[in-house]
């Protein structure tokens, strides 16, 4: 499916919003919420919407500790460990890359030990070198950026 300009308007203000009515989005961009229901519906069959979701405040729910990452996997067969990234629920992005290690992971924790507990899970796989978070700049949705 390709996108046009008034596709991407109404991704960029479900981005901030996912709750609001097609009507009121409808009016921002100048259309009839019937419209926009119809090119929401068609954004999600075509997977472009793949879920509408909600953001957290994380310390609010104890998430204060962020770390990122490096694996330096000890073998090739990385399957075991992809199948362990994403059955373990502190791992909120993974990513393969080229460069210093093997992948790069963020993971949001309660506390400490957690930490230290999964990093002791990550040793079955691999060596690591972890980097606490000290503070967030910045979070943005790549939608809002353009």
């Amino acid at each position: 499916m390709e996108l046009d300009n008034i596709d991407f308007k109404i991704l960029r203000l479900l981005s901030k919003n996912s709750r609001i009515q097609w009507k009121d989005l409808g009016e921002q961009i100048h259309m009839t919420g019937q419209a926009v229901g119809n090119r929401i519906k068609k954004l999600e069959n075509s997977g472009v919407i793949k879920a509408f979701s909600l953001e957290v405040d994380e310390m609010k729910v104890g998430l204060s500790y962020t770390a990122f990452i490096i694996i330096y996997m000890k073998t090739a067969n990385h399957d075991a460990f992809i199948r362990f990234m994403n059955d373990c629920k502190e791992v909120v992005e993974v990513h393969r890359v080229s460069g210093e290690g093997c992948y790069h992971i963020k993971v949001k924790l309660n506390h400490q030990e957690q930490l230290n507990l999964f990093l002791d899970k990550i040793l079955e796989y691999g060596n690591y070198s972890v980097h606490l978070s000290i503070q967030e700049i910045k979070q943005q949705n790549p939608l809002t950026a353009t």
